[in-house]
C-alpha cells in the first residue's frame, strides 16, 4: 500500500506546512535526502503540548505531541518531494524532549513519533533516532523533532 494509501486508511490526512517562526526554511533536498528544520506540535496554529515533561506534561501527552510534530515533518518532507508517495524510506529522527529534572524517559516520548512512521512506511518507516533531553525548547513547546527522509530518484 502506498503511504497515501495508508495515511488515507487510517483517517489521517498531513497538516499544511508549518510556517517558520525565524529566518529558515522548513526542508531542504540535498541529493536524494530532505531534511526537515525542527519542527514543533503545531496543529490548527497552535501549540498543543507546552512545558517540562515530568512535570508540566505528562509521558503520553508528550508522545501524543511527538507524533504530531512528526506529522508536521512529514508534511514539510513531503511538500519538497512532490508528495508523501515520492518518500522512500524514513532514515532518521531527532527527537528533542523539554525534559523535567530527573526525567529520563525521553525514549518513549519519541516513540510516539517512530510508531506513527512505522504506521504509515512500514518497514520502510523504521530508522535510526536520537531522543535527547533539553532545557528549553522554542515557545515553550514539550518537544521538537527534525526529519531526513530519502525520496524516490
Amino acid at each position: 500500500m502506498k503511504p497515501s494509501e495508508q495515511l488515507a486508511s487510517l483517517s489521517m490526512a498531513l497538516p499544511a506546512v508549518a510556517k517558520p517562526v525565524g529566518s529558515y526554511v522548513p526542508a531542504i533536498r540535498a541529493g536524494n535526502l530532505i531534511y526537515t528544520s525542527g519542527q514543533i506540535p503545531f496543529f490548527d496554529g497552535k501549540i498543543t503540548c507546552r512545558g517540562k515533561v515530568g512535570s508540566d506534561v505528562t509521558l503520553e501527552e508528550a508522545a501524543e505531541a511527538a507524533r504530531v510534530s512528526a506529522m508536521n515533518g512529514l508534511a514539510a518532507a513531503a511538500d519538497l518531494a512532490g508528495g508523501i508517495d515520492n518518500i522512500s524510506r524514513i532514515i532518521r529522527v531527532a527527537v528533542f524532549v523539554c525534559s523535567a529534572p530527573g526525567f529520563t524517559d525521553q525514549p518513549k516520548v519519541a516513540n510516539g513519533a517512530s510508531d506513527f512512521y512505522a504506521s504509515i512506511f512500514g518497514e520502510a518507516g523504521r530508522h535510526v533516532r536520537a531522543a535527547v533531553g533539553v532545557a528549553e525548547l522554542p515557545l515553550n513547546a514539550a518537544v521538537e523533532l527534525e526529519l531526513t527522509v530519502e525520496v524516490r530518484s
